[in-house]
């Protein structure tokens, strides 16, 4: 056998095993309903949870409570069903998080708590189209 064809094959195997290895971390959007049964059957896997910061009716941001050395920090949030959660994420509060139109919390449940390992965070984008009034 040529030495083109062992590496051909090796390469083609490698590949198949980084994909493989790949899927198995592969996470699912949910709600906080699943994600709690999820936890209550002993899943430990990585949860995505999508939502929004919870507003009062004024549209200002409620709920979020810093730690005293403001190394973690927890937050309410409103889940696409409208289920409100308290997220805990034990790192400080990543710039522009009181700014972000959605939220994507990954980790898992702990008791009652929502425990985020990473925070992802989708702000408003500089070029939306925004409605203009003109009077003329």
């Amino acid at each position: 056998m040529k030495k083109s064809y062992i590496i051909a094959i090796l390469f083609i195997a490698a590949a198949i095993a980084i994909i493989i290895s790949t899927a198995g971390d592969a996470s699912t959007y949910v709600s906080f309903d699943q994600a709690f049964q999820m936890a209550s059957n002993g899943n430990k896997s990585q949860i995505h949870v999508v939502g929004e910061l919870k507003k009062d009716n004024a549209g200002n941001i409620v709920g979020i409570e810093k730690s005293a050395d403001k190394l973690s920090f927890s937050f309410i949030m409103i889940d696409e069903n409208k289920k409100e959660q308290k997220v805990y994420y034990n790192e400080p509060m990543p710039p522009d998080f009181t700014r972000s139109e959605k939220v994507v919390v990954i980790g898992n449940y702990y008791e009652n708590t929502f425990l985020a390992n990473k925070i992802l965070l989708k702000c408003p984008s500089k070029y939306q189209e925004e409605k203009i009034n003109a009077s003329i």
